[in-house]
Formats: structure tokens, sequence, C-alpha cells
């Protein structure tokens, strides 16, 4: 044990993968237990894993969350949750977009389906009938302003009759999605969903008071700017993964995305580099790094020609001219640079959150944007 033998397999793995995404599951478990500690009254806590854990990973980070005590997880698709119990994930999966062509599998592989509609309730409970089993559980959507799925408040009676003709499903779970909770100008409306949710959600756990049906509305940020509407769990999304709102300095980005210099080149002034001769040597010498990550990697296309700087030995060097589909060019002039040198793309000194707003989006888009190509690495003391 005293000798780190993991320590060396990671340097052998860096060695080989030029470029990797390093995920920090020390981090991670900071972070989920910094959401923990705003929880003060038992509540319980799911955790998104979707999209491959927001591109940091399927099977890694739900293993952790099991060790970690998490109380359910979720998915988006069926198929996700299929890769987790493969691999050895035994505790209660949520699937969120769940559609009537995966309901067998699901049934199959013991995953919970979001109903969001009377045609999906009826779906599921065919499927479950069809199967041979009995009173399978459902998460029930409902729909107070997000406008994207779940029952309506008109439609409310309709599914409480609809669950009760259904003895083959029984409500595990009521719950809605905010809109805007990490914007403090959206707070009335997401007060106003918070609300009907409360009243509409009492209608369904009235109806059946032998269950004990868990209500959630709450996502990262919903969990730090709005105790009020804990209920009985949260939903620990991107909080998770380092995006903070309200207090951000407590959160620890998770992952780095890196790469290495594979060949330095002087440019004469005048010359230029890469597709289009976008990047130029304009009144002197360029001194550029090749390094191995292009848009196929998920490197937007958009941060080139000096919009996004990647890091080498503690400094910035700016991507020069267009991003390649496999390679980019960065100007490494006045950096003591080698070839075989560490060139962070996004980490410490040049945030997820940094990026973003390079691009105009959101670091969900960034993070889950790292392409399947690249190889995952993770690191846990």
């Amino acid at each position: 044990r005293r000798f780190h033998f993991e320590r060396i397999g990671r340097l052998f793995e860096n060695k080989v993968h030029t470029t990797v995404l390093e995920v920090d599951l020390d981090r991670m478990i900071h972070n989920l237990n910094y959401f923990r500690s705003l929880l003060t009254g038992g509540e319980r806590m799911m955790a998104m894993v979707k999209a491959s854990g927001y591109g940091s990973g399927t099977f890694e980070v739900a293993h952790m969350l099991q060790q970690q005590g998490v109380d359910f997880l979720a998915v988006a698709f069926a198929d996700e949750g299929v890769t987790l119990r493969e691999a050895g994930i035994t505790m209660p999966v949520v699937v969120l977009n769940a559609d009537a062509d995966s309901f067998e599998t699901m049934i199959d592989y013991r995953l919970e389906p979001e109903i969001y509609s009377l045609s999906s309730l009826r779906s599921f409970a065919e499927a479950v009938r069809r199967s041979g089993e009995t009173h399978l559980p459902v998460h029930i959507k409902l729909d107070t302003g997000m406008h994207r799925l779940g029952f309506t408040g008109e439609q409310i009676e309709a599914a409480i009759a609809a669950l009760k003709e259904t003895p083959e499903v029984y409500v595990r779970t009521v719950f809605t999605h905010l809109a805007g909770s990490d914007e403090a100008r959206h707070d009335d409306f997401t007060r106003r969903q918070i609300a009907l949710f409360r009243t509409w959600s009492d209608r369904i756990v009235g109806a059946f008071p032998d269950l004990r049906i868990l209500r959630h509305v709450e996502n990262s940020a919903g969990i730090e700017r709005f105790p009020e509407a804990r209920f009985d769990m949260v939903r620990l999304g991107v909080g998770l993964y380092g995006i903070g709102f309200d207090h951000p300095e407590r959160l620890l980005p998770v992952s780095t995305l890196r790469s290495r210099i594979v060949q330095i080149k002087e440019i004469p002034e005048g010359d230029t580099v890469g597709y289009g001769r976008h990047g130029v040597a304009q009144g002197h010498p360029l001194r550029t790094a090749t390094v191995p990550i292009g848009y196929a990697d998920g490197l937007d296309r958009k941060l080139s020609r000096g919009k996004w700087s990647f890091v080498v030995n503690g400094r910035k060097a700016p991507i020069v001219g267009n991003i390649c589909m496999d390679t980019c060019m960065i100007d490494v002039t006045g950096i003591e640079a080698r070839e075989g040198d560490e060139a962070v793309v996004f980490g410490e000194g040049a945030s997820v959150e940094e990026m973003a707003r390079v691009l105009e989006t959101i670091p969900y888009e960034v993070m889950t944007s790292v392409s399947t190509r690249v190889k995952r690495i993770y690191t846990k003391e």
C-alpha cells in the first residue's frame, strides 16, 4: 500500500493516451458532501448520471455514488441504465426519457420509468402484464411550467384514476422540473412552480395513503437557493461535477481535459498556420505547438483564432488559426515549452465555466461534448 502503485499506473496511462479527461472522484465526493450538508431534514438524494455522467463517465461515477449511499441514480435513456446494470450497479435507477419501445428492456433490467402521460402509463402497465411481473415502481412527472413532459393540473384526477385501475404499478415518487431555479430573475416563476407542485402532488399522495410516495423538485441550483422546497428528496446534477450557483467557491472542479505537445515549429514572419490560413505570424515570428486534440474530440471549432487558450507550464497559450478535426496549434512564443509537455485544455487555470462564456453556452454543453474517443482516467486516493 505504501508504494502507491496506482500512481505509477496513471503515469503509464498518460503516456499511452496523449489526450485524456482526468476525473477526480475525491473532488466529486467533496461536492456531494457539500450538497448533503445543506439537507437538514433527512431528505434523500437522487444523482444524475445521464449523458455518461455529464461527460465524466458512467460506471465509475455510478459506482462511487453507490458506495457513498446515494438513494437513486437517474439516466436519460434505457440503454444507459442497462450499461449500469451490466457493470454491477444494483441501486434503483430511474429512466427519465422512458419510451414504450424500451419498456420490456427496462423491466428485464429492473429500471424504473418516468411516467409523464396516460399513454405512457398504459403502455408500461401492458408491458408489465406481458412480462408476468406485478407491482413495479413508477415515477410520476408533473408539468408545472417547464412544458416539456409531464401531467398538467387538469390531468391530475385522470392520472389518479388510471393509477388506481393499474395494479401492475405503484407510485414511488412524484416530481417536477424547475425551469429557471439558477437565475434570480425567475424566482417568482420558480416559487409558482413549487406552489403548483405542492398542490398537485398533495392530491396524488392523498389518493394513495398506503404508499410512502417521495416528492422531489429541486435540482442543483434549487438545493442551494430554495431550502423551503426540498420535500422528501433532491436531484443533484451539475453541482456534483463542480458547477455551482450561489456558492461556487464551495465546490471543486472534477474534470481536467489535458493533452501533450507533439511538435514545436518556428513560423517565420508572414507565414500562415492551419486551414484557411487564418493563423498569421504578423509583425514577428511565431513559435507554435501542435496538440493532438480537435473538434472530433469535442474542442469546439468556435474557439479557434485566439478565442481560447490552453495552459502550458502555467502560461496561457492561445489557439492559432482554425482548430482541425484531430489537432490544433497553439502559440507558445515566449513560453518555455518542449515536445512532450502537458497542455491543459480546461481545468486549473482554464475553467469549464470560462469556456462556456466564450462559447455563449452553458457548462453542461462543454462537459458533455468531450468525445468518447478521449480516454477517461479516474483518480482517487
